[in-house]
This record gives C-alpha cells, sequence and structure tokens, in this order.
C-alpha cells in the first residue's frame, strides 16, 4: 500500500473532484486512512465552485487543505506548486467534459485536456525523476472506447474509438498519461469511469439538469429517440475506486470502474420523475407532460456499459450505492440546496445557455 502525502488534486472544484476532496477529508472511511495534505489546484472556470467546499476550508483551510488557483496549462505554475507543497502524488481530474460544449468549441478542449495533461506530466517528470513513492493518477472516461452494440462491454483491452472532440481529447490523454510510463518510468495509473451522479454536479448534465427544470417548471429536453443507455455509478463509489487504485494499483495499470447500472435515457428520467414528484408533491403525469424530444447530438454514441472484473477481483473494489439510493440521494441533495444551485444558474452559466441555446 502507498503512503500518499501530499495530493496534488487538479481540478478540485469540479463535480468529481470537490466529492473527491470531501471523501478524503471528510467523514468516510477513507479519511481516517489519509492523514496528509490536499493541494486544490483550479481555474474557476464556469464548472468550478468553492462554495462546494467551504466546510473543508473552515476545517482543513491553511493546515491540511489548500487551495491554488491558476490554470494547469501554466507549466511555471504546476512547477512552483509541486516544489511548494513537496507534492508526492497528482489525481488529474481537471478537464472540459461536457460533449456538447466540446461540439461548439473543441479548441477548449485540446488546449485544457491534452496541453494541460502534457503540462503535468511534465512537471512530474521533470521534479520526481527517480524519487521512490510518488503516483500520478490520470481520470478517464469510458467514452473513449466509443459506441457499443446492444451487447458486451467495455474491458481494458478494448480499441479507443473516440467519436466527439470531448472524447477524443481524452483517448490523447490516456495515450500521453501511458507514453510517460512506458518511455520515462514515471509511476501512473488510469480510471475510465462511466456517468458518474451525486451532489454538486455541475447542473448542465443530464440528472441534476431534470431535477431543476422539473422544480422550475420548465420542458425536459431528452435527445433523439431518448434510448441512448448509460451505465450510472454514484461518485462516492467512483472515489472510493480512484482511491483504492492510487494505493493498491499497479503502476502502469488501467482500471475500468462503472455501475454495472445501464439505463436508457428515457427510462431514467421516468425514474426520475417519480422520485422527484413524490418528494415535491407534484403530479407525475404532468411532469411527464413536459418531456420534450430534441434533435440528437452530432456523434452521439448509443451504448456504454463497463466491464469491472478487473478492479473487483484485482483490488477488491465493489459498489455500495445501489441506483435507488443513490438516486434519492441525489435528489434530497439538490432540494435541500437550491442556494448552491442558484448561485450557479444566475451566473455565466446561464448566459452561456442563453447564447448557445436561446434559454433552453
Amino acid at each position: 500500500m502507498r503512503k500518499l502525502t501530499n495530493i496534488l488534486v487538479t481540478g478540485g472544484a469540479g463535480f468529481i473532484g470537490v466529492n473527491f476532496i470531501r471523501f478524503l477529508l471528510g467523514e468516510s472511511a477513507a479519511s481516517n486512512e489519509f492523514k496528509g495534505r490536499i493541494v486544490n489546484l483550479d481555474a474557476l472556470t464556469y464548472a468550478g465552485n468553492l462554495i462546494s467546499l467551504k466546510e473543508i476550508e473552515e476545517k482543513f483551510g491553511g493546515k491540511r487543505y489548500f487551495f491554488e488557483k491558476g490554470n494547469i496549462c501554466d507549466h511555471t505554475l504546476v512547477e512552483a506548486i509541486f516544489r511548494k507543497y513537496d507534492i508526492d502524488t497528482v489525481v488529474h481530474f481537471a478537464a472540459e467534459s461536457h460533449v456538447d460544449r466540446s461540439i461548439l468549441s473543441p479548441e477548449t478542449f485540446i488546449q485544457t485536456n491534452i496541453l494541460g495533461t502534457f503540462s503535468l506530466l511534465e512537471a512530474a517528470r521533470s521534479i520526481w525523476k527517480d524519487t521512490e513513492g510518488v503516483l500520478f493518477h490520470h481520470v478517464s472516461t469510458d467514452e473513449v472506447y466509443g459506441s457499443l452494440g446492444e451487447k458486451g462491454h467495455f474491458s481494458e483491452n478494448t480499441p479507443y474509438a473516440p467519436r466527439s472532440p470531448y472524447s477524443a481529447s481524452k483517448a490523447a490523454t490516456d495515450h500521453l498519461v501511458m507514453a510517460y510510463h512506458h518511455t520515462y518510468g514515471l509511476p501512473v495509473t488510469l480510471s475510465n469511469s462511466s456517468n458518474n451522479y451525486g451532489p454538486y454536479q455541475f447542473p448542465e448534465k443530464l440528472i441534476p439538469l431534470m431535477i431543476l427544470n422539473m422544480l422550475e417548471g420548465k420542458p425536459l429536453p431528452i435527445y433523439g429517440d431518448g434510448r441512448n443507455i448509460r451505465d450510472w455509478l454514484y461518485v462516492e463509489d467512483y472515489n472510493n475506486a480512484i482511491w483504492t487504485i492510487m494505493q493498491n494499483g499497479l503502476a502502469g495499470e488501467k482500471y475500468n470502474v462503472g455501475g454495472d447500472n445501464e439505463w436508457e435515457n428515457i427510462k431514467l428520467l421516468n425514474k426520475l420523475i417519480d422520485i422527484v414528484s413524490a418528494k415535491i408533491n407534484s403530479d407525475a403525469d404532468a411532469l411527464r407532460s413536459t418531456i420534450t424530444y430534441v434533435k440528437d447530438r452530432p456523434g452521439h454514441d448509443r451504448r456504454y456499459a463497463i466491464d469491472c472484473y478487473k478492479i473487483k477481483h484485482e483490488l477488491s473494489w465493489k459498489q455500495s450505492v445501489n441506483f435507488e439510493q443513490g438516486l434519492t440521494c441525489t435528489v434530497d441533495w439538490y432540494l435541500s440546496n437550491r442556494d448552491w444551485t442558484e448561485n450557479i444558474l444566475n451566473g455565466e452559466y446561464k448566459r452561456w445557455i442563453e447564447k448557445n441555446y436561446g434559454g433552453r
């Protein structure tokens, strides 16, 4: 088991990064294992929100938690942070991640995802050199594998076949990370996960978008025929998997992480409607009447499904939150944290939606 002392979390103000920091410094079992420091490097673009870490800052700020605002493409800054905090571990979440945005503005995805990862790898290579006990963990997606047919699952050996600028940029970073391991001996691990959901997720993503649209009486837009299939994974389970890989995963190995939980988008939406309508005492049929089928996304992958055999059998990881529990907890969180969502929806995100989608 690796001893992880000074962890640089890139993109720690985003959805999964926030939950990872709270996982290590909160009340989870992992927080009892981890006694070191976390440095959160985030550029605070539209999806970054430090309000999500307010309690962490109040309890651990300046002692075990430190925030550095900056862009991962700024190599000078990244090297300075490595030296200042004696970084021995990187957990690389920072990325542009929304497929729709990548279709509209691909350049940003190339800059942040590819060149930003390159900047981090170069800093790790130059500063760590032959240092033992260091690790670069890269957080990636199942979208690098492309689209599945009606049967089969993505394994770690599935050939890459990205179909959007977003997934292509993540595929490039996966290859780059592994190349630094094979060429320079950099100790790396990599995780490719299915769709994450849970608290603090930015409301451009399917589940929080639908919850908030229901609360605000807006239409519930769904792409194409609504039968695209995704494998859903609760964010705490994913962070538990990442922590497991960081501690016990073999250098140079990648691990697929999924929920074993496939849902058609339209069936997921109907499930959400049932949960939300019961929580707010509204008419489920009235909510269903607002479902609006919209033109499909270009290059929209039909189905994703993850084979988790490797991480389950080699590292003894397993999911702990079933979908009913996870969805209910997620809905409860958004209902109880309207100030958080209002802060986001009245800011840059609202202006972006109005510009690109006419306010939809």
